[in-house]
């Protein structure tokens, strides 16, 4: 791996989406995570200041590196330059993570 690839990485947390800037990506020695570390961020040079930048800035402070739930991640991506971090709401009726899914093995008699 080389350090000039970024990695984008959208996850839900707490009812919200959270779109994120990493330098690496990979699957970690805990069993259900993914780990992100050498968090990505803009500037501090530009007058207009982003709130959801700011917060998630202020949010990952001092973090090496985040272990994110693999249930809870949307998408994974490597592109070739850093965009926007964002918090997004959550859709209001979202299908895809209404109710907790349980895979059901055979049934015991």
């Amino acid at each position: 791996m080389t350090d000039n690839q970024i990695y984008k990485i959208s996850f839900m947390n707490q009812n919200e989406v959270y779109e994120i800037y990493a330098k690496h990506v990979f699957q970690g020695d805990l069993y259900g995570f993914v780990v992100a570390e050498d968090f990505i961020f803009g500037e501090n040079t530009t007058i207009v200041v982003d709130p959801s930048e700011e917060k998630l800035k202020s949010e990952f402070s001092g973090v090496k590196r985040s272990f994110i739930p693999m249930h809870e991640i949307i998408r994974i991506d490597q592109v070739e330059k850093r965009g926007t971090v964002k918090i997004l709401p959550l859709p209001a009726k979202s299908d895809a993570h209404s109710s907790p899914v349980r895979i059901h093995g055979p049934e015991r008699k």
